[in-house]
C-alpha cells in the first residue's frame, strides 16, 4: 500500500513557526489594560484555501480579540450596503504613512484617509444600519460571523477595558462628526466599535476570513456568498495599500500580500484566487504588527514563492491543437482551446489565430476543454461571429462550439 501524503501544507506552517519561535521581541498592547494580560509566547498559522480546506499548525485554537482585523471586512459590509461612490463620500481610500491611531482627515473633505486607520473604521462602523449602538454592532457582528463561518462571541472583559480607555478613539470620532463624514453620533459609533473590535476569534477564523476575500466574496468552507465580487475585490485593494498601516509599503515589497494586522496579535493575508492565512502571536512591534505573525508571512512567502507579484514564468498556451476537418484536410480549421482564459490568453488566441479567418472555411474555436472564461474576453469571443463577417455560403467566417456554456458562466476575474 503507497504511503498517504499526510498534510505538506500543515508540515510547511509548523517548519516556519518553528523557524520563528525563537523571537521574542516586540510587547503584547498594554494601552488597553485586558491584552496587557495575554500569554505572549502563543503562536499559530492557518491556510485556508478557495477549495475550503484548512491547514493548521501551532496554536491555531487560541482565541483573541479581532481588533483591528476587523476594519477590512467591515469596509466590504459597508461597500456591499451603501456602495462604493457613498462609501467614498465619508472615507478617503489613500495610505496615511501614519500609525493606526493617527489623527488623519483630509484638510479638504474632513474624511479619514482610509478604512484602515482607527478614524476611517470608526466612520465605517457608523455607517452600518440602525440608530443605536447594539443595532450597529448586532449588523456588524452578523456580517463577521459570516466571514468566519459560525457564531462569535463578545470579549466583555476587553470591551469594558477598550471602553475606559478610548478617549482618543472618541476623540477621533468628534472630530469626523464635527468634518460631516461621520454616519452617527461619536458615542454610538465609539461603542459599536469598541463591541466590534472585541469579538474573538483564532487563527482559523482569520484564515477562512481572508480566504471569503480570495474567492471573491464566497466562504470556501459554508460556501455561502457573503459580499459582492467587487466588495472583495476594493477591499483587498484597500489591503494592499493601507492594511499594515505605516509599514505597508515595506511589507509589499517583502511579503507581497494583501494584509490587515491587529493589537490583538492577529494578521489577515490574501492570495486572491488561492487562499487566506491567520496568523496568531501576541507580542508586537512599534507599529502594533505581531512581530513573529509578520516573520511568518514573510517567510512563508520567501520559501513558497507567494508573492502576488510573483512572475511564475510562461504559461501553458491556451491553444491545445490546432487541426482541418474533412477526409482531404481541406475543410474548417478547428482550434481546441483549453484551461482558463484570462486577457493574456484572449490575447494570444486572437493574435495567433487571427491570421487563419479566411475566405476559405471556417474557424471552429472549440472552448470544450476550457475551464473558464474572464468576464471581458467572453463579450469578445461572444462578439466574433458577427464581428468577422462571413462566407461566400453565408457562414460566419469564426465559429464558437461552446457545448458546456463557459462563454455564459461565472466570470474568471
Amino acid at each position: 500500500m503507497a504511503a498517504a501524503l499526510g498534510d505538506p501544507v500543515r508540515h510547511a506552517l509548523e517548519s516556519v513557526l518553528d523557524a520563528v519561535r525563537d523571537r521574542t521581541d516586540g510587547d503584547v498592547a498594554s494601552y488597553i489594560p485586558e491584552l496587557a494580560t495575554v500569554e505572549p509566547e502563543q503562536l499559530g498559522a492557518a491556510l485556508a484555501s478557495t477549495h475550503g480546506v484548512v491547514h493548521e499548525a501551532g496554536d491555531v485554537e487560541s482565541e483573541f480579540t479581532i481588533q483591528s482585523v476587523s476594519k477590512p471586512f467591515v469596509f466590504a459590509l459597508a461597500v456591499d450596503a451603501l456602495g462604493l461612490d457613498e462609501v467614498r463620500r465619508h472615507v478617503d481610500l489613500e495610505p496615511s504613512g501614519e500609525p493606526f491611531n493617527a489623527i488623519s482627515l483630509d484638510e479638504a473633505s474632513g474624511r479619514p484617509r482610509n478604512p484602515m486607520i482607527n478614524a476611517g473604521a470608526i466612520v465605517m462602523t457608523s455607517l452600518m444600519r440602525g440608530d443605536s449602538a447594539d443595532e450597529k454592532f448586532a449588523v456588524v457582528r452578523a456580517g463577521l460571523e459570516r466571514f468566519a463561518g459560525h457564531d462569535l462571541l463578545v470579549d466583555e472583559e476587553v470591551f469594558s477595558s477598550e471602553a475606559s480607555t478610548g478617549d482618543r478613539n472618541r476623540a477621533l470620532a468628534y472630530l469626523t462628526r464635527s468634518a460631516g463624514t461621520l454616519g452617527s453620533s461619536a458615542e454610538v459609533a465609539t461603542t459599536a466599535y469598541f463591541r466590534q473590535c472585541s469579538l474573538t476569534v483564532n487563527a482559523r477564523d482569520l484564515a477562512i476570513m481572508a480566504a471569503t476575500l480570495a474567492t471573491g466574496g464566497v466562504n470556501p468552507v459554508t460556501d455561502e456568498r457573503v459580499i459582492s465580487e467587487d466588495a472583495a475585490r476594493w477591499t483587498t485593494a484597500v489591503m494592499t495599500s493601507c492594511g499594515m498601516y505605516d509599514e505597508s509599503g515595506d511589507w509589499m515589497v517583502r511579503v507581497g500580500l494583501p494584509a490587515k494586522s491587529g493589537v490583538g496579535g492577529g494578521i489577515a493575508a490574501v492570495q486572491p484566487g488561492q487562499f487566506g492565512i491567520g496568523t496568531f502571536s501576541p507580542r508586537l512591534d512599534a507599529r502594533g504588527n505581531s512581530v513573529r505573525g509578520v516573520a511568518t508571512l514573510e517567510l512563508l512567502s520567501q520559501r513558497h514563492g507567494l508573492h502576488m507579484l510573483q512572475h511564475h514564468g510562461a504559461s501553458l498556451s491556451p491553444i491545445a491543437s490546432l487541426s482541418r476537418e474533412g477526409a482531404d484536410g481541406g475543410g474548417d480549421t478547428v482550434a481546441v482551446l483549453r484551461g482558463e482564459i484570462l486577457f493574456a490568453e484572449a490575447e494570444e488566441i486572437m493574435t495567433r489565430l487571427g491570421p487563419l479567418v479566411g475566405d476559405h472555411g471556417c474557424l471552429v474555436l472549440d472552448f470544450t476543454a476550457v475551464t473558464r472564461v474572464a468576464a471581458g474576453s467572453r463579450k469578445i469571443f461572444s462578439a466574433l461571429p458577427e464581428t468577422v463577417g462571413r462566407l461566400d455560403d453565408g457562414r460566419a467566417r469564426v465559429e464558437v462550439r461552446d457545448p458546456d456554456g463557459v462563454l455564459a458562466g461565472p466570470s474568471a476575474g
